[in-house]
């Protein structure tokens, strides 16, 4: 946990996370293939706030709030902010308005906590970059550095404090011997030059040294990620095993909104259904008419060769009857493939369905 400060989540919420295209700068990609925790942390060592999420052992977000950084809420359930140092736009897709809006209270919460940490270090840095001693008219200014802001070590103060007490007791003796008091500065100087690279050796060891144990804690942090992936399974294993109902409660949410949105979906497609079997109905009516018809023709042609004139308007009719007909089933077979289409999309439905009940 050396990466973001360590110790326990300050707050948790589980979200899909999507990250912004980096080539088109408009479409969102998702990093995860399905909701994931994301923690806030307070990193002690830097004195900031972190947003973290990992995949399994990858980290997929990692982002330190900064004051200047905003929370937008773009829907119901979506919510997004950009990071600069990582050069990139985060975004989070909440089961619920109600985990969205409390994420932004919580990034509220730690932003303006950032601002007033920051502004403290600003201040703490401000006094303490003040210079203790002024210079006098004849001596040559030291200049700022770390090593002069945070103090030295023992041995580099103790020669410190002699050598400047001796040419600063007596300004009025030194002005008078002339050059007297030159050589003595000239080696104060020398010997503060040589301390500040020797700090300065010693600040570079360190900084390799805090690399090598960054790599290290990395390293770690993987090697735990995994064993803690492991585990969770191993209790996922035995939670299933035992029969245990208490499954995980963000994850039962989850496959019960996705169970009634899908059932929602297979609620309209029985309607249409059952819409389509009406009009079936309807096309097998007007069949039956056309038969009837069809039969009344032939009859009144053997009964009466006097109505040869209504036998040819009747005609007339049954030949724009067949015409509509033609065209109605043409529009009936096109129904009948979108019947089908949406009976096999149904079928695919409820097969993904029962597979996703059976995993959860």
């Amino acid at each position: 946990m050396g990466g973001w400060g360590g110790g326990e989540p300050i707050y948790s919420t589980r979200a899909h996370v999507f990250q912004i295209d980096p080539s088109t700068k408009k479409n969102w990609v998702p990093t995860s293939k399905h909701a994931v925790t994301v923690s806030y942390f307070y990193d002690s060592t830097r004195n900031v706030y972190r947003i973290i999420s990992l995949d399994g052992s990858k980290a997929i977000i990692n982002s330190t709030i900064t004051p200047n950084m905003t929370f937008t809420k773009t829907s119901q359930k979506f919510g997004q902010w950009a990071d600069s140092r990582a050069n990139t736009v985060y975004g989070l897709g909440f089961s619920s308005e109600h985990h969205l809006l409390k994420f932004a209270e919580k990034f509220q919460e730690f932003k303006e906590a950032a601002r007033i940490a920051k502004e403290k270090s600003q201040e703490k840095m401000e006094l303490t970059s003040t210079p203790s001693q002024e210079s006098t008219a004849g001596d040559i200014q030291s200049p700022l550095t770390p090593e002069s802001i945070n103090g030295t070590d023992d041995e580099r103060a103790t020669p410190d404090v002699t050598q400047n007490s001796e040419p600063r007791a007596e300004p009025t003796q030194n002005a008078l011997g002339g050059s007297s008091g030159g050589p003595a500065v000239h080696k104060h100087w020398e010997a503060e030059l040589a301390a500040l690279k020797g700090n300065n050796a010693k600040l570079t060891a360190a900084l390799l040294e805090s690399t090598a144990n960054v790599k290290q804690w990395k390293q770690q942090l993987a090697a735990y990620q995994e064993e803690a992936e492991r585990l969770h399974k191993r209790v996922t294993e035995l939670e299933c095993m035992s029969g245990q109902a208490n499954v995980i409660k963000s994850h039962k949410t989850e496959l019960n909104q996705t169970i009634e949105e899908l059932e929602s979906t297979l609620k309209m497609k029985e309607e249409e259904i059952e819409r389509l079997k009406e009009e079936m109905e309807n096309a097998r009516q007007l069949q039956a008419q056309r038969d009837t018809l069809t039969k009344k023709l032939q009859e009144t042609e053997t009964r009466n060769k006097d109505l040869e004139l209504q036998l040819a308007e009747l005609e007339q009719r049954l030949e724009k009857s067949q015409t509509e007909q033609e065209a109605f089933r043409k529009n009936l077979k096109t129904l009948l493939e979108i019947l089908d289409g949406k009976i096999f999309e149904l079928t695919e439905l409820r097969d993904n369905l029962a597979k996703l009940i059976e995993c959860s």
